[in-house]
């Protein structure tokens, strides 16, 4: 039996910013709330990984998962695709990344 491996793309903050301005993208943060609340990136929507459902999500929009330094994105890509959700997008820098680079932060 062959257990396929998840696909996932890796996108920079190029990518995450050019994206955001074009709306060509869901941005979905999956830190715990009280990260999000100390700051995210404008436009972001919250869904914690914690309490993750993939079903919630919307299926008329280019979802990319975002966490604080691309490795819970990158569980949530998992999650969504065993759920059968044709998602394969992060942002791998994540918030860190973003924060660093002093983009604009809410």
């Amino acid at each position: 039996m062959s257990v396929s491996m998840p696909r996932i793309v890796d996108l920079d903050r190029d990518d995450i910013r050019k994206g955001l301005q074009d709306g060509s993208i869901l941005l979905v943060d999956v830190r715990e709330a009280h990260e999000y609340a100390a700051g995210h990136i404008p436009g972001a929507i919250l869904h914690p990984l914690s309490s993750f459902d993939p079903a919630s999500l919307p299926k008329d929009k280019r979802i990319v998962f975002s966490c604080a330094a691309g490795v819970r994105s990158a569980r949530a890509l998992e999650y969504a695709q065993a759920a059968g959700l044709d998602i394969h997008e992060h942002y791998k820098g994540g918030f860190k990344d973003w924060a660093a680079a002093g983009e604009p932060v809410e």
